[in-house]
């Protein structure tokens, strides 16, 4: 843990320059080594029944509300999509930079990675069950069963297995650095841009204080009693706050922002508006799948468990109030403006949905006539809240 927090650090210590050389590693490992344990898998006996399993439909489970909302957290961890992440590394890019494109290659290989994985790990699963004399699913684990359990119980299967065990966790453990990178940038830079007079310069700071800030809280992660942690974070704080703040983001776009404001930023910046479907999805389909894959999931909620051992009613508790937690913040800064802001109620409620004079391009070079008049953008959460005058754009 020391050792994969030091390398995060040093990684990113000069922010997305340092990072960006590192990732050119980190990001293409991952893919030689499935490729080589791919093969190595569909080789093996039993590989077809592991792979046929992996890619034939139960439909029986459907209506499992469990398997919609594995499936939205699935999507959610491997996109990054509501973490932040994107929106961060995205900033990054030049101005004209046609985010759109972007988006659709991100996607699309994401996806195509999930699937392709998929394969290397049930072939290999396939044979394990094979070797055991069972089916299938009795071998196969969800959640950090199958890295951490079933996958390295299957190598050890496999003819030099000391090999192919050391190959796959340098696999996880590149996979894991990916994801730190991510995260870790996205809270530094949002801190920094906070207040970028007092803290742009002193980013290395920033860095250090996140990475030994998180290295002690995983400490208890360490222990006899750490995979418990580990999954009672992971089914509270993973799952359910990451379709919340989806789905606020999604209206906060579509309908306090403006869905037509944000396709003229969009257009400003890459030169066209997307189209019908794009904005079909932001404002209607995407919000209402996410509120119903949602609802569902509170409505036939299983409390936590790791597998034969069920979390007693505190542990429930304390999961609850980790997802609350991570909640609340929306709401709660919601209200903190509404009631920092001078004005009757309605008067603050349009100041409060309506961007501030600071917002839009930071360089002029970048402003439409829309942002011709924007005031200096460089103060931070420093500076004092001075809302426009809450016409439409």
């Amino acid at each position: 843990l020391l050792l994969a927090w030091i390398v995060v650090y040093f990684s990113l210590i000069k922010g997305i320059k340092s990072s960006g050389k590192v990732v050119y590693f980190t990001a293409t490992f991952p893919y030689v080594v499935l490729l080589i344990l791919l093969i190595r898998g569909v080789t093996l006996e039993g590989a077809i029944e592991g792979i046929k399993f992996f890619i034939i439909p139960k439909w029986s489970q459907i209506a499992n509300a469990k398997v919609w909302k594995d499936a939205a957290a699935q999507i959610f961890f491997s996109l990054s999509a509501a973490w932040g992440g994107l929106l961060t590394l995205a900033s990054y890019n030049k101005f004209k930079n046609n985010t759109i494109h972007d988006t659709l290659i991100v996607a699309l290989t994401n996806c195509a990675t999930s699937v392709f994985a998929g394969f290397v790990i049930f072939s290999i699963l396939g044979h394990m069950a094979v070797k055991l004399n069972v089916t299938v699913p009795e071998v196969a684990k969800s959640g950090f069963g199958l890295a951490f359990v079933a996958y390295p119980e299957a190598l050890t299967l496999l003819p030099i297995s000391p090999l192919w065990a050391i190959i796959f966790f340098l696999m996880l453990f590149t996979l894991g650095l990916d994801s730190q990178f991510t995260i870790v940038e996205t809270v530094a830079t949002a801190i920094c841009d906070g207040w970028p007079t007092l803290l742009r310069k002193k980013k290395w700071l920033v860095m250090l204080t996140i990475a030994v800030c998180c290295y002690l809280l995983a400490l208890p992660c360490l222990t006899h009693a750490g995979i418990y942690h580990v999954q009672l974070i992971d089914s509270y704080a993973g799952t359910y706050p990451l379709i919340i703040v989806a789905i606020m983001e999604c209206i906060g776009i579509s309908y306090l922002y403006g869905l037509r404001r944000f396709c003229k930023d969009i257009a400003m910046m890459c030169g066209y508006q997307p189209n019908y479907y794009w904005q079909a999805n932001w404002a209607f389909i995407t919000p209402a799948l996410l509120t119903f894959v949602l609802i569902f999931s509170f409505v036939f909620h299983e409390d936590v468990s790791y597998g034969d051992y069920e979390y007693p009613l505190w542990a429930v508790t304390l999961g609850n109030l980790i997802l609350v937690f991570c909640a609340i913040w929306i709401p709660g800064v919601a209200i903190f403006w509404l009631i920092l802001t001078p004005g009757s109620f309605y008067e603050r409620l349009v100041k409060c949905t309506t961007p501030t004079d600071t917002w839009g391009p930071h360089l002029p070079q970048h402003r439409d006539e829309r942002y011709a008049h924007m005031a200096n953008p460089s103060a931070g959460l420093g500076a004092k809240y001075t809302p426009n005058d809450g016409t439409k754009l």
